[in-house]
């Protein structure tokens, strides 16, 4: 395993994604609205309306997976990959045929 593949690069809503190698594509994770059921004790259902995940602390430390918002951890928040738009658009200026 190189040094390059355990480098990582944090965002500010406290999202991580690895740094790619340079044959890979760039995908950024983001946590977006919180899903937690909180009325799930007593047979209902309620979410508290957070919308994206803000980590508490620092990287790296435990506060990091806690929602400033809503003091959820960050596995209760919808994940979003997005990559990037431009190398992932589709070529279809080449046009194949299938020779039977």
């Amino acid at each position: 395993m190189g040094l390059q593949q355990g480098l990582k690069k944090a965002y500010a809503n406290g999202s991580v994604t690895p740094t790619p190698r340079s044959d890979q594509k760039e995908k950024v994770v983001r946590y977006k609205e919180c899903m937690r059921n909180h009325a799930a004790n007593i047979g209902g259902y309620a979410v508290d309306g957070c919308t994206e995940f803000m980590a508490s602390g620092a990287e790296g430390t435990p506060a990091a997976y806690v929602c400033a918002a809503c003091n959820c951890h960050r596995s209760f928040h919808k994940r979003v990959v997005e990559s990037d738009t431009e190398t992932d658009s589709c070529d279809c200026s080449s046009i194949t045929t299938a020779s039977r």
